[in-house]
């Protein structure tokens, strides 16, 4: 009885369990940390604050005292508990100490520990279960009698009362047993069909937390790339200032030292003039005929000197002074406009144009190299190179540099009629045979023109554009990792004209064909 008497002592009044972390009020009633914490917080929003158990009010949120004490004794106390089961139903019978039940009895609502559960009655209408507090649910609502049978039309579960006068009288019913063993395999095999799909459903969302990690890994990568363009975009543009403020000085010291010349020239033929001017004036005032007549400077300014006096005036008149026009606007725009439009390339394409070679070793012999490899161009005359296996049979060559990554652009010339064809190819492409040329097969890919219409190839599949070319240069992009390959017309605007995707395998040379001894092309950048 005493061990009774304490636990109920030892029970918060808040969630009727053994104190956990023990707190006081100042009114001395004892709550759990956590059920009176959440009882204040409720409190806050209508400004005022009362014990749960005598109703004391509290001006401001009473502070909490720890009761280490009675914590300490819930402690102590609540292992013992524990060890008599998960349950926590003790035996009703078992009234001086708490015993743990074993089953609880419908019929009696009553639950029995081990010993209890001997002597108990065990005819059919005492229906033994599960430890439980909560009788009535077991029980009919209307006639209180213990729930056996299933109603199978109304899915409810009933007593003998309801099948034989209630509302369920002449429904199909089954024992309640039976009835739960039916619906657990109906659940089984429910659960058997669900799995499948859980799995697939388990598939699919591990498939998309990858691709928002990637797609995460992705923007971050992104971000970073665009972070650093702009940093490099402002770091050119500071640069790009410097050097067209430079222009700009430079141009300035050159004009102001010619300024400086002539107005030293000037300066000298201001003096010579005053000190002419002064004697005259003094030669004027003078009385004495001889000393004037005399007088060997003032020659020149007589009327027999008149002639080359006027002369020498007149080229003073006519000394050239530059003014600011003289500045060469047109090479400081060009200087600006050189290094925006260098600068926006770069932004575009993510890095500096690609200078590039072509591989004279893999130039076929009627194929015309220029001294800086630079152009190729159709010729009937041969070359005489010697054999070699990656030498083509016919008018085409490869680039020296190999893209086994990154990310490349690179310009060129080509004749404005005729066929030639640009594009890039695996060093494994073969040099002779009907699928050789640039497009052919399925190891590069090639844009053509003929007679002035464009085409793209690739696998020996033609596929016509619908532009018709009006510019002679043209732009090859590659992103070697994201698989594309893009092709432009530097027009003005610049005019994209096609895009190839795919899974590069190996490293890309640029490819270059032509077929008229006319045709050409040209490496610009």
């Amino acid at each position: 009885m005493a061990s009774t008497d304490l636990r109920e002592e030892l029970n918060c009044s808040i969630c009727l369990s053994i104190y956990t972390h023990p707190i006081t009020l100042p009114c001395g009633h004892n709550f759990c940390q956590s059920c009176i914490e959440k009882v204040l917080d409720t409190q806050r929003r209508s400004r005022g604050y009362t014990c749960p158990d005598c109703r004391a009010k509290f001006h401001k949120r009473p502070a909490l005292q720890r009761n280490r004490t009675l914590g300490n004794i819930a402690e102590r106390f609540l292992p013992c508990h524990q060890e008599m089961g998960e349950t926590g139903i003790f035996c009703t019978y078992c009234v001086l100490s708490p015993v743990p039940a074993a089953k609880s009895c419908l019929l009696c609502e009553a639950s029995l520990c081990d010993t209890h559960l001997k002597v108990h009655n065990n005819s059919a209408e005492h229906v033994l279960t599960e430890p439980t507090t909560s009788f009535l649910e077991k029980k009919c609502s209307v006639h209180r009698r213990i729930l056996e049978y299933y109603c199978c039309k109304d899915g409810a579960p009933i007593c003998a009362s309801c099948c034989l006068a209630g509302e369920h009288r002449g429904h199909k019913v089954e024992l309640l047993d039976e009835a739960f063993e039916k619906k657990k395999e109906k659940l089984r095999n429910v659960l058997e069909k669900l799995s499948p799909d859980r799995e697939k459903v388990k598939r699919e969302a591990q498939r998309l937390h990858e691709r928002r990690k990637e797609i995460q890994e992705k923007a971050a990568g992104e971000t970073k790339r665009v972070t650093d363009l702009f940093r490099g975009i402002r770091e050119q543009l500071e640069a790009l200032e410097k050097q067209v403020l430079d222009e700009i000085s430079r141009q300035k010291r050159k004009i102001y030292l010619q300024l400086c010349d002539l107005l030293q020239q000037i300066e000298t033929n201001k003096n010579e003039l005053t000190s002419k001017i002064r004697h005259i004036d003094v030669l004027c005032n003078l009385a004495d005929p001889l000393t004037v007549l005399q007088d060997q400077e003032s020659h020149g300014a007589d009327c027999c000197g008149a002639e080359e006096g006027e002369k020498k005036r007149r080229k003073t008149d006519h000394i050239n002074v530059p003014d600011v026009c003289d500045l060469d606007k047109l090479l400081i725009s060009e200087t600006l406009l050189k290094g925006l439009a260098g600068i926006v390339t770069r932004a575009s394409y993510g890095q500096e144009a690609t200078d590039m070679l072509l591989d004279i070793n893999t130039a076929a012999n009627d194929l015309s190299v220029s001294h800086d490899r630079k152009m190729a161009s159709g010729t009937e005359r041969d070359q005489g190179r010697p054999q070699a296996p990656e030498r083509f049979e016919f008018r085409q060559v490869l680039s020296t540099k190999s893209f086994p990554s990154g990310r490349h652009y690179w310009d060129m010339e080509v004749s404005e009629s005729g066929l030639w064809g640009v594009g890039v190819a695996y060093p494994s492409m073969e040099r002779a045979g009907a699928q050789y040329y640039i497009g052919n097969n399925n190891k590069s890919w090639a844009l053509y023109l003929s007679h002035g219409d464009y085409s793209v190839k690739h696998d020996n599949v033609d596929t016509p554009l619908p532009h018709k070319c009006s510019c002679r240069k043209i732009r090859i992009s590659l992103d070697y990792k994201a698989g594309s390959l893009s092709f432009y017309e530097l027009s003005d605007p610049i005019r994209h004209l096609h895009t190839f995707t795919a899974s590069f395998t190996e490293p890309l040379h640029a490819a270059f064909y032509v077929w008229w001894d006319y045709d050409w092309v040209r490496i610009i950048i």
